[in-house]
């Protein structure tokens, strides 16, 4: 009997027991030997450090041997970018990827298939997660026998970092992503949740959201061609199972991918992304296959149909910079259901033995395929005017560098500047979460008063023209309800503190006489004594609505969004 040869430079997945994932180390070792061994088909190099200090590193793979980044971008050359790591718990991208690029190196004909296109790739990008390896923090994952951590070195998700660029490695894979410009980027994840037959699931960046006619391509053209690609190599693919009640039996929705994850990162930047999920509870082998057939049939399709791609993109961004209303929240579409074929398992309830109800199981004895209710669209939940320009002041360094990192063109003003009508928030109110998520207290609701007022310029403040393939990534982090604005992820928390106070023993008299200087606050104060006649009896609730109400000493810059709009 004979056996297949294995492949030259076997990864430490491949060289172990198919439930064995590869180490930060290792993995590094492993592409410094390819590139050391291939210098003409991969370039190798670091890219940044992590919170803790550990290198981050990219990859380039190309043909023709061409890698330096501004000649593959004065050529126009496609752009392929899989990120891998994100969740070091979720390792099979990792794996999958080393033995893609090992084909590469060693396969010839498989490199030639590249043509014009670049393989960008990131081997680990939360390498902090990456080194903090053990085998339990995966709570329902089937393998592999060890491995990385979910939080980097600062305990933060980097998949809801994109925006808020608290790590470093975000800060590093904003730049990056931006200066690389990919045109379609493959996310790589393992699922949570519901039992079911297929190994392999799909997140898209959400084709409604993504909008215009590269919305329109990635739902009518190259989603079904990715689906269909999978079935016919052997790993049939479904959407992402976002489940609508406690079982699949009920449907599913597509996942909107806000802006802090990795797909809807790069819908701000028009870039196609794909975020695939294997199932948690597949076999580790199966799961590596699977996502190397994954980006293999995503690649395939990309390589194919590279200029059309490029294309709609550069529409897409031609078309942002003219666009006259700018949606900024949405929501699932349940008015337009769609069917979907699903293969299931028969979900089992039985009491538990732990408390007084009743546990879910999932009998795979007893596998179903029926079609299912799949809510598959989203659409436009609120919309803002498209201004001209907005004004940063400098002040607010920490959001001028995220949308440079950005690649948002801006000038700084040469000198004082008043503008007689700019579009200026007022924060009437503001619910936060009650917990802290990802390191801050996220607003989740934001009510704003709009008004016209004229507005005072300074030297050195950041005129951001809307004029400019940036617009997107300006308007959904610059409009504060916006899904994952700046400022509902407390970058402006300060203007909601109001500085000065008062002692009431002092203030009492003062109220007195700001009641009968200003008309318009008595007649406010008139009416919340009507509506709140049990703080009557509160002199601090009493002073403190005049105090904030009144124009004697009305703070301006207090509840007052500091970034102002020119229309």
């Amino acid at each position: 009997m004979t056996t297949e040869p294995g492949p030259l430079y076997p990864t430490p997945f491949e060289s172990g027991n198919g439930n064995r994932t590869t180490t930060w180390a290792e993995c590094v070792a492993f592409y410094e030997r390819l590139a050391e061994r291939f210098p003409g088909v991969l370039r190798w190099h670091q890219i940044g450090v992590s919170d803790t200090g550990v290198p981050m590193h990219a990859g380039v793979v190309t043909a023709d041997g061409v890698f330096a980044h501004e000649a593959l971008q004065q050529q126009g050359r496609p752009v392929f970018f899989n990120n891998n790591g994100i969740h070091p718990g979720e390792p099979e991208g990792i794996d999958s990827c080393m033995a893609l690029v090992r084909d590469f190196c060693t396969q010839p004909e498989r490199l030639a298939a590249l043509g014009d296109t670049v393989f960008l790739f990131i081997p680990v990008y939360n390498v902090d997660g990456c080194i903090n390896r053990q085998a339990t923090s995966r709570v329902n994952q089937l393998g592999p026998e060890s491995f990385g951590f979910r939080g980097n070195g600062r305990h933060l998700d980097l998949n809801r970092d994109f925006i808020k660029c608290d790590s470093l490695a975000a800060q590093v894979f904003n730049r990056f992503f931006t200066a690389w410009r990919p045109d379609v980027m493959v996310d790589t994840h393992t699922s949570n949740g519901a039992d079911y037959a297929c190994t392999m699931t799909l997140i898209p960046t959400q084709p409604d959201k993504l909008g215009g006619a590269l919305g329109g391509f990635l739902r009518e053209r190259m989603l079904p061609a990715i689906y269909g690609d999978m079935d016919r190599r052997g790993w049939p693919t479904c959407p992402y199972v976002n489940l609508l009640a406690e079982t699949p039996d009920d449907g599913i929705e597509d996942f909107l991918d806000l802006p802090r994850f990795s797909t809807g990162y790069a819908a701000l930047h028009h870039t196609i992304g794909f975020m695939p999920e294997t199932h948690m509870l597949k076999p580790y082998a199966d799961r590596v296959a699977a996502m190397r057939t994954l980006v293999e049939v995503v690649l395939d399709f990309t390589v194919a149909h590279a200029p059309r791609i490029q294309q709609l993109r550069r529409e897409a961004r031609a078309a942002a910079a003219q666009q006259a209303r700018w949606p900024l929240t949405w929501r699932n579409d349940h008015t337009r259901p769609a069917s979907l074929r699903f293969k299931g398992y028969q979900a089992v309830r039985t009491p538990s033995q732990l408390g007084n109800y009743q546990r879910l199981a999932y009998d795979r004895n007893q596998p179903w395929e029926k079609d299912i209710v799949h809510f598959d669209r989203c659409v436009e939940d609120l919309a803002v005017a498209a201004p001209k320009a907005y004004l940063v002041p400098q002040a607010w360094r920490e959001v001028i560098e995220r949308l440079q990192w950005n690649g948002v063109a801006m000038r700084r003003l040469e000198a004082d500047q008043q503008f007689d009508a700019a579009r200026v928030y007022r924060i009437e109110n503001v619910t936060s979460r009650a917990n802290a998520y990802e390191g801050h207290m996220f607003h989740d609701q934001v009510v704003l008063a709009t008004h016209t007022e004229p507005f005072q310029a300074r030297a050195g403040d950041m005129w951001i023209s809307l004029d400019q393939p940036g617009a997107r990534y300006a308007v959904e982090t610059l409009e504060p309800e916006a899904h994952d604005s700046f400022f509902r992820w407390g970058f402006f928390n300060s203007v909601l503190e109001k500085k000065e106070n008062f002692s009431d023993y002092v203030f009492e008299d003062t109220a007195l006489q700001m009641l009968e200087d200003e008309p318009a606050l008595k007649e406010q104060f008139a009416q919340w004594k009507t509506q709140n006649p049990e703080k009557l009896s509160d002199p601090q609730a009493v002073l403190g609505f005049l105090f904030a109400q009144g124009r004697r000493h009305a703070e301006p810059g207090w509840r007052r969004y500091p970034v102002v709009a020119l229309m």
